[in-house]
């Protein structure tokens, strides 16, 4: 009996009605899907056309293989239950094995548990292997580095951003490419993939030598990020909220006056009339055109936010609604979020959806000179994350949830692109697989002015590259609870500062205490704004300090833009773990407190209060000099740095 076929280039494996299809994605690249009952399904939730590769396929009876430059996948027959297993090997290295049937205990690595109405919940377990260490995944609010041993949900939140692709220590990289509300267990003795709903099996497999070939590799499959622009570079500022034209200007204004570099000001939320009209509220900005424009003659360019929440009062409510433009509830009242007043998220996986919303913007914000957008509450963030109560124009939130970031960025990169704009890149909260491609730059959403989340977002950033998410950024300060006012977070602040320098984007933002109440002229009271955020509201001591790295940052502009081009054409992210950029090396493998910005510096930002020396792990081939002292320090050891309140560590890498 012949178990195995080719069809196209693909290897072919049925049984029991179940179809199972490996099919070449490039070089180094083999896709896998499997669907129970049904045919093979192309969808592209992050993949685009695969990359012309010479392919060789051997298809036996009870046996198959299929190689693909110095990847192969060998499927074999389990002799007891006539069920197929596959392994991943690069040449004659065992990369990754789905889990066998193990005899009497009668277990498949592929199960699809039927739900009632159709499709499945899915299961799908790999061997697990000694010494091995998993890095990416995307954003997680955890001081982790390595996820072996480690339990994640496949899901997005306000400041989590599952994008589920991995770079192992082993030499391949992992994309589970289903965009399904699920899980993932990194266990000891297996990995265990999970998604609430699925047509079918889908992931990516692709080997390279080293972190850099395999993220080479993955871009290749999904798409790489835009060139970024010039306004990248340098400094952005932004805070909770200038809520009015005369305020942002002033303090555009005021950077210019005091000789200070900045290339992007931001007016954030709330500078609508109501949440889903996507234009200026015209009290608080009566020429937003001019606003633009004076920028533009200070060499700043304009950001504004957008939100997709349809608040049930906007002007465009009832037409979105009518036209089924809006997500829909699947029970109980047609409302994803409750902030200010009652709104649904707008579909982004409606292309109709995503030409209206755009078509909105363009003419209030792009037609008035507004260049990058700030496209805030990606997730989307529902008010209790119910994911089992929504459902999007491509199915459930259960089972294709996961892709709306993408879809966001989409929808605003095609229309930006329309306009004539090259490389458009614009600021999201979320993200998953394939996002890069449209532009995206992650932020690490809402979190808290403390040093533990100021750790977690060292980790958050150098996860977010690894899983190729090259472009992103924090709120410097920290989002909730700082008072510039206070010494404790003052400190904070600085800190923060220093390292969002070696940042890929340096954006200051956060909503500063005490707020400022905001009035119509009516009376009426409005959305509350924060106290100052900009680089002099936070005392004598830090202004010179702040200053210090706004200059830094504008003398590293040419390296910068060198590493976000690398980015750009090779998938290298720009925020690197040690692990990344020196593989092999053991004692790198969960350092978490250090880090490479592009392949030339060394960052050990300071990550706890009072601290006034560190240790800074050396690594060998290679000596290293302290850009602060100049001091020249040999590889392979660990040093004491000398840290005060005036300085970041940061050692360039110079040739042995």
């Amino acid at each position: 009996m012949r178990y195995f076929e080719t069809e196209g280039n693909s290897l072919v494996w049925r049984n029991r009605g179940e179809t199972l299809m490996i099919t070449p994605w490039g070089p180094d690249a083999l896709r896998v899907r499997s669907c129970l009952m049904g045919e093979i399904r192309d969808d592209r939730w992050a993949l685009v056309d695969p990359a012309e590769c010479e392919c060789h396929v051997e298809a036996e009876d009870e046996r198959g293989r299929i190689a693909v430059g110095s990847l192969s996948a060998e499927v074999t027959m389990d002799a007891w239950h006539r069920y197929a297993t596959i392994a991943f090997y690069k040449g004659d290295k065992l990369l990754i094995r789905e889990t066998a049937p193990a005899n009497a205990l009668a277990l498949k690595s592929r199960k699809f548990e039927p739900r009632l109405g159709g499709d499945f919940t899915l299961t799908v377990t790999f061997e697990g292997q000694e010494g091995e260490h998993i890095y990416g995944m995307g954003q997680y609010q955890e001081e982790t580095l390595d996820w072996k041993g480690a339990t994640l949900e496949l899901a997005h939140r306000n400041s989590q951003a599952s994008v589920p692709f991995y770079i192992s220590s082993r030499g391949y990289g992992f994309l589970w490419h289903n965009p399904a509300v699920g899980e993932v267990s990194f266990g000891k003795n297996r990995t265990t993939w999970r998604a609430e709903s699925a047509k079918q099996m889908d992931y990516l497999v692709v080997c390279g030598g080293t972190p850099k070939e395999i993220s080479f590799a993955y871009a290749r499959a999904t798409g790489f990020a835009p060139e970024m622009p010039e306004y990248g570079l340098g400094f952005w500022q932004c805070k909770l909220r200038y809520w009015n034209q005369e305020q942002l200007l002033n303090v555009a204004r005021e950077y210019k006056k005091r000789g200070l570099p900045i290339d992007v000001i931001v007016c954030d939320f709330f500078h609508w009339p109501r949440m889903g009209d996507y234009r200026f509220d015209p009290e608080f900005f009566p020429d937003p055109e001019a606003m633009a424009k004076e920028l533009k003659e200070m060499g700043i360019t304009l950001m504004v936010s957008v939100w997709p929440q349809v608040a049930l009062t906007s002007e465009n409510y009832p037409e979105m609604l009518q036209k089924g433009l809006l997500v829909r509830a699947e029970y109980g009242e047609q409302i994803g979020m409750r902030f200010v007043e009652d709104s649904m998220f707008y579909d982004a996986t409606n292309p109709r959806a995503r030409e209206y919303v755009w078509d909105k913007c363009r003419k209030n914000y792009w037609d008035k000179g507004v260049r990058i957008f700030w496209l805030d509450e990606a997730e989307p963030e529902y008010g209790t994350y119910e994911f089992k109560n929504y459902r999007y124009h491509l199915g459930s939130a259960q089972q294709v949830g996961n892709i709306y970031p993408q879809m966001y960025a989409r929808g605003f990169y095609e229309g930006m692109k329309e306009c004539g704009m090259e490389h458009p890149v614009n600021l999201l909260r979320c993200a998953w697989a394939g996002s890069q491609r449209y532009g995206a730059l992650v932020w690490s959403g809402d979190i808290m002015s403390r040093w533990e989340d100021f750790r977690r977002q060292v980790c958050a950033g150098l996860s977010m590259g690894a899983a190729g998410i090259p472009w992103w950024t924090t709120d410097i300060g920290g989002f909730h609870d700082g008072w510039p006012d206070r010494e404790e977070f003052r400190e904070l602040m600085i800190r923060w500062f220093q390292w969002g320098c070696y940042c890929p984007v340096m954006r200051l933002h956060g909503d500063r205490k005490p707020v400022e109440r905001v009035r119509r002229a009516d009376g009426t009271e409005v959305l509350p704004s924060g106290s100052g955020n900009e680089v002099w509201s936070y005392g004598e001591e830090a202004y010179p300090i702040l200053k210090k790295y706004l200059f830094r940052r504008e003398e590293l502009r040419p390296y910068v833009r060198e590493i976000m081009h690398e980015a750009h054409v090779r998938g290298t992210p720009p925020m690197r773990s040690m692990a990344y950029e020196f593989p092999g090396d053991e004692s790198l493998a969960d350092v978490k407190d250090q880090y490479m910005f592009g392949g030339k510096y060394l960052v050990a930002p300071i990550l706890r209060p009072g601290v006034i020396s560190r240790e800074v792990l050396l690594p060998g081939g290679c000596t290293w000099r302290d850009v602060d002292t100049g001091k020249v320090y040999a590889g392979g050891q660990t040093v004491t740095l000398d840290t005060p309140i005036e300085r970041i560590p940061v050692l360039e890498r110079l040739a042995e």
